[in-house]
């Protein structure tokens, strides 16, 4: 128990946490998917406004970085363009790959200046605020190095507070411009296999004929079934014959008397039994 009372009276080395810069800090995180545990609620009713507030807050923030993704593709594509134009590229439209290694330098500006603030401010190492930065804008938030938890920069440090969900924000969404561009891309590389696909089967279907169920190319080749060459009904063939050689004499002799007008140098075909 005197244990339990020295821990709640201890005072947060942050400073308090719910005053209005904790809050609105937490509130931040929340609505990031971001989660580091530095701050919980405790109370049922915390807890109750805690989970009505992400399922509000978490949709609404999702496309709120959505659009302003786009929007941030949208100008890094006027962007591009401009700078075609005045190297005087051939082509000076703004290409997937050009918004994605443009979204892709942001980002890692964006990490590797916020790594080199949070270590100044932190007094951490720089990969650790490097760490921090890639942890924080993926949304994995171990929760292992939190900024903002030292010497009551809550209270005394308002600029640092501000700097700090300015990089969360903007740098949210930023990573959630690159990652519409990769969804883009591989929509599109997936829509370009497939018409790639029917314009291949479509080009085949040209050069391709039908014997009653049996799929034959025009040189004479089968692609599906099997082709009964002669009279007997049990002897199967994999190709078409086109020469005079039709089987024995007897099978000769029959076709004779089937068809007055055969002539030996005609092929005669029956299909046994077709296939897809």
């Amino acid at each position: 128990m005197i244990e339990i009372v020295i821990i709640e009276n201890k005072p947060h080395k942050a400073g308090p946490q719910w005053k209005f810069a904790g809050a609105f800090y937490f509130a931040t995180v929340v609505l990031a998917m971001i989660g580091y545990g530095h701050s919980t609620p405790v109370t049922i009713g915390g807890k109750a406004f805690c989970m009505a507030y992400a399922m509000v807050g978490i949709p609404l923030g999702l496309v709120m970085f959505q659009s302003i993704g786009e929007r941030l593709n949208k100008f890094a594509s006027v962007v591009i363009r401009r700078a075609k134009r005045y190297l005087r590229c051939q082509r000076t439209e703004a290409t997937e790959i050009n918004l994605m290694l443009a979204t892709g330098m942001l980002s890692s500006i964006i990490i590797t200046t916020g790594a080199a603030v949070f270590s100044k401010y932190e007094g951490w190492s720089y990969f650790d605020s490097f760490y921090y930065c890639f942890v924080t804008l993926t949304t994995i938030g171990f929760g292992d190095y939190v900024a903002l938890q030292n010497d009551q920069a809550l209270i005394n440090k308002p600029g640092y507070v501000a700097l700090s969900l300015v990089f969360i924000l903007f740098g949210l969404a930023v990573v959630a411009a690159s990652i519409n561009l990769l969804v883009l891309r591989f929509m599109t590389m997936n829509a370009e296999d497939v018409r790639r696909e029917d314009n291949e089967l479509q080009s085949a279907s040209h050069h391709v004929l039908t014997l009653d169920g049996e799929v034959l190319t025009l040189n004479g080749k089968l692609l599906a079934g099997h082709v009964l060459i002669g009279c007997n009904d049990q002897e199967d063939q994999v190709s078409v014959c086109s020469c005079t050689c039709l089987g024995p004499a007897s099978c000769h002799n029959h076709l004779l008397s089937l068809e007055p007008g055969y002539h030996p140098t005609r092929t005669v075909v029956k299909v046994k039994r077709a296939s897809v």
